[in-house]
């Protein structure tokens, strides 16, 4: 039996972020970001993926987006985590490393590729859709993303 990334990270990284949820890749709360070699960024559900597939790629897991000093404590938010707490958009947080994941391989995309005012939020649906929250906070979620998408230079054309 192979041992899954989410195992990995929490067993012998100490990266205790990425949250086990469902266990069946469901609830996408487990997800790292996975950086491609030209460039772009995807999820993948650390609980049904094993870790031997990572060898060799590149990945994020949600530690990383805080600004960290010389000795590692976070000194500045990524600017999702912190559009995040001004929407007060979690409860439990099982749900957040998922939705930070998500949402940063979004803004990404949205970098390299901009998209149309009147295409936002049919954008942030598809992009979020797949993560569940069981404290029913998504429209939170999804109010910080919008409000992050909109006021971030670059991501969104004035069509």
């Amino acid at each position: 039996e192979q041992l899954m990334l989410i195992d990995f990270l929490h067993e012998y990284l100490g990266l205790t972020g990425s949250r086990l949820g469902c266990g069946q890749g469901v609830c996408h709360a487990c997800v790292v970001i996975l950086d491609n070699a030209d460039g772009s960024s995807e999820e993948v559900r650390s609980c049904i993926t094993g870790a031997s597939f990572f060898d060799g790629k590149k990945i994020r897991t949600v530690e990383a987006h805080a600004t960290c000093d010389e000795s590692g404590k976070p000194v500045a938010l990524s600017p999702v985590q912190q559009k995040f707490l001004e929407h007060f958009s979690f409860q439990c947080g099982g749900c957040t490393p998922g939705f930070v994941n998500a949402t940063t391989v979004l803004i990404e995309r949205l970098k390299r590729q901009p998209i149309e005012r009147s295409k936002v939020e049919e954008t942030i649906t598809e992009a979020l859709n797949a993560h569940i929250c069981r404290c029913t906070g998504y429209v939170r979620y999804y109010e910080a993303v919008k409000d992050l998408v909109l006021n971030t230079a670059g991501l969104v054309r004035n069509v």
